[in-house]
């Protein structure tokens, strides 16, 4: 297969690449940071991908893998501190229902431990099968399987209780 082909199916993923890591960082830096990261190591090695395999899971791998290395990396760094000071009153309040709601989701996904989250948003965001998960984690389908289910069940328990709260909040 020539060069050209490949380029091509990279290119189609950028897309899915960037909804999955913004979803998995929830900070958009950070997340086009991966991204670039992930493209810039693809790019390199586009060689080695093998022609009739799924140029989507190997890239969601080389995500997968770089941003498990990010996130060893900072547990043995000290926490870094904004130099500027984040202008959050200068935001203006979702007025809509449906943008609280995915306010909501994006919290509630971000309660959930890193495993559950990405297993989470690789079947339910981005519609990898489990076999295509599994493959991509590196863990076997039953792992995929509990960790989907615990991670369902877990945002379950969040966004219920903190319904409840806001119902008895509210006049």
């Amino acid at each position: 297969m020539s060069d050209r082909p490949k380029e091509r199916l990279l290119v189609e993923q950028i897309p899915h690449l960037r909804r999955y890591a913004r979803a998995l960082l929830r900070d958009r830096d950070a997340a086009d940071d991966l991204l670039q990261d992930v493209l810039a190591r693809a790019w390199s090695r586009l060689h080695l991908w093998q022609s009739g395999t799924n140029m989507r899971t190997w890239l969601f791998a080389i995500m997968h893998n770089l941003h498990a290395n990010l996130v060893r990396g900072r547990k043995r760094r000290p926490a870094a501190v904004a130099l500027e000071p984040q202008l959050a009153h200068l935001a203006e309040p979702a007025r809509q229902h449906e943008d609280l709601e995915l306010a909501a989701l994006d919290r509630a996904l971000g309660e959930l431990p890193d495993e559950q989250r990405a297993v989470l948003l690789l079947v339910g965001l981005e519609g990898l099968s489990y076999q295509e998960a599994a493959e991509l984690l590196a863990i076997p389908i039953g792992t995929v399987m509990s960790r989907l289910h615990r991670g369902r069940e877990r945002l379950r328990q969040i966004i219920t209780t903190r319904d409840t709260a806001l119902a008895r909040v509210r006049p």
